[in-house]
C-alpha cells in the first residue's frame, strides 16, 4: 500500500477483524492523509429508517414521487451526522470529489435534491462514519485486520447489501476461507 493512496478503495474486513462492529463490513474510503482516514460502511443499514423518515425529521419537503431510500450505518463515529456518497453528476461547492465518478456531500442541499428528484443519478445516504487517527489504519492493515480492494462504482451503489462483502471479496480472486482467523504479523 502506498502511503495515503486508499482514497476510492474498498476496505474489506478480514475474517479475523476482532471488532464485532466491523465484522463482514465493506468500507469505502473517502479521505486518507497524514491526519488519518475516513470512510463509510456501505453494507449495513439502520433498520426501520429510510430517506422519507429522515426528510420528515429534517423538515425537507417531499412529493409522492420522493423515493424511500435506505439509510446506511456509515460507522460508529458521529452517528447523527449525515453523508451522501453519490455519482458525480451532482456537483455543488460543498461536494468533494472522491474518485472517478464518485463524490461525497454532507450538506442539506443534496438531501433536498434527492427529495425532489433533482439529485444525483446514484446515491447512498449514511449516518455516521468510520474514522482512523494518524497511522491507525496503516497499523490495522499491517496486522491483517483489513484487506484493500480497488473501488468499483457499480459495487458501491449496488443495493444487494447481503452479498456485498462476498462480491467485493471475489475481486481478490481467492476464498475468504483461505485466510487465517487469527490476526498478527508475519
Amino acid at each position: 500500500m502506498e502511503m495515503y493512496k486508499l482514497i476510492g478503495q474498498f476496505l474489506l474486513a478480514a475474517p479475523a477483524i476482532g471488532d464485532p462492529r466491523f465484522a463482514r463490513t465493506v468500507i469505502y474510503i473517502c479521505s486518507h492523509n497524514h491526519t488519518g482516514a475516513m470512510g463509510l460502511i456501505i453494507n449495513r443499514l439502520y433498520p426501520a429508517l429510510d430517506s422519507k423518515n429522515l426528510f420528515q425529521h429534517l423538515a425537507i419537503p417531499t412529493t409522492p414521487q420522493t423515493p424511500a431510500l435506505p439509510i446506511h450505518f456509515g460507522g460508529p463515529v458521529e452517528t447523527g451526522r449525515g453523508f451522501v456518497l453519490h455519482s458525480d453528476d451532482y456537483r455543488r461547492d460543498t461536494s468533494m470529489s472522491v474518485d472517478h465518478g464518485v463524490a461525497l456531500t454532507a450538506t442539506l442541499d443534496i438531501l433536498e435534491g434527492i427529495a425532489n428528484q433533482i439529485g444525483p443519478r446514484r446515491s447512498l445516504i449514511a449516518l455516521g462514519y468510520s474514522g482512523w487517527g494518524p497511522g491507525q489504519l496503516e497499523h490495522e492493515l499491517k496486522i491483517g485486520g483489513w484487506l484493500t480492494v480497488p473501488g468499483d462504482a457499480d459495487l458501491l451503489f449496488d443495493p444487494d447489501l447481503e452479498q456485498k462483502w462476498e462480491q467485493v471479496f471475489a475481486k481478490l480472486g481467492f476464498s475468504p476461507g483461505l485466510l487465517s482467523s487469527e490476526m498478527g504479523q508475519a
